[in-house]
């Protein structure tokens, strides 16, 4: 079967997707496909313009602080519009040493947001954890110029006009090799991601390695044939996986288990992804469902 896209996903002209292909992960998430069905799905995804994300109508309120342990906070955005998709948006702000604060994946960085993040201390450090998650990094800075702006290499060389630290890998930085551990995921050509554990909490933060929609989110917010879409790609409660198209470009599986095994090794009890419902227990049995494609 096949799915015709509304011209409004897809840059002006339908695009054919191939669902055979999407129905078949969801019941092998480690199903090896054939490089001829890969290149199509990754050209349908570019032509959408994956790398570009825009502002919604917002329907989450004021940005307001969760504590969600000692010195770790959620910080919940609106909603910006990837490509008629809306998605929801988090940053988590933890205090490290010296009430220097740690703020990845800053979402839209309003009044009384920053009134909130200032009762907690300084902002030292903005972090991007992949190239899709930049949007309000200008922002941020603009707000707090003395703050070392950190990503991995595909970041920064994303957002040229902003002056980065060294490029993030597996190992942390002294700034905060104290509180955090992290792996670099970078099995895929298409996108890698920084995945952060926070010791003291036991937390793992994620960006889009792991997306977890609720059914109460996604009929607020998607129309029916993106919720069809959200069940085939596996990024909703019960599976929690990284999006399909994605899933598909871990050709370095070697590379890739090596850093699913570490993330697993941690032994979470929390998980904290951008999108999504976050986990505040049974954080490792999470992962290891989430993790599942990788095979």
């Amino acid at each position: 079967m096949e799915l015709k896209l509304p011209n409004s996903r897809v840059g002006g002209s339908s695009e054919t997707v191939l669902i055979d292909t999407c129905q078949n992960s969801i019941q092998n998430p480690g199903a090896t496909l054939v490089f001829g069905e890969i290149h199509q799905l990754i050209e349908v995804i570019h032509s959408v313009g994956w790398n570009r994300i825009g502002h919604a109508n917002s329907s989450c309120g004021d940005n307001m602080l969760e504590k969600v342990a000692d010195n770790i906070w959620l910080a919940e955005g609106d909603l910006v519009n990837f490509h008629g998709f809306a998605y929801p948006t988090r940053s988590v702000i933890v205090q490290l040493a010296g009430d220097n604060l740690w703020v990845w994946s800053p979402i839209q960085l309003s009044g009384s947001l920053q009134a909130a993040i200032d009762r907690l201390g300084m902002v030292r450090h903005l972090v991007s954890p992949n190239k899709i998650h930049h949007l309000f990094l200008s922002d941020w800075h603009a707000a707090y110029p003395e703050a070392l702006l950190w990503g991995p290499k595909s970041t920064i060389e994303k957002e040229s006009e902003l002056n980065f630290e060294g490029a993030l890998t597996d190992s942390p930085p002294p700034e905060w090799n104290e509180e955090f551990d992290q792996v670099w995921f970078n099995g895929s050509k298409f996108m890698d991601e920084i995945v952060f554990f926070h010791r003291a909490s036991r937390t793992v933060i994620l960006a889009d390695l792991s997306e977890n929609f609720s059914n109460e989110f996604l009929r607020a917010n998607w129309r029916t044939w993106q919720i069809w879409l959200a069940k085939i790609w596996g990024i909703v409660e019960g599976r929690g996986y990284a999006p399909l198209e994605w899933r598909f470009t871990f050709f370095d599986r070697q590379a890739t288990r090596a850093a699913r095994d570490q993330v697993l090794a941690w032994n979470a009890t929390q998980v904290i992804m951008a999108h999504g419902e976050w986990q505040s227990v049974d954080g490792h049995s999470y992962l290891e469902r989430s993790f599942s494609w990788i095979r």
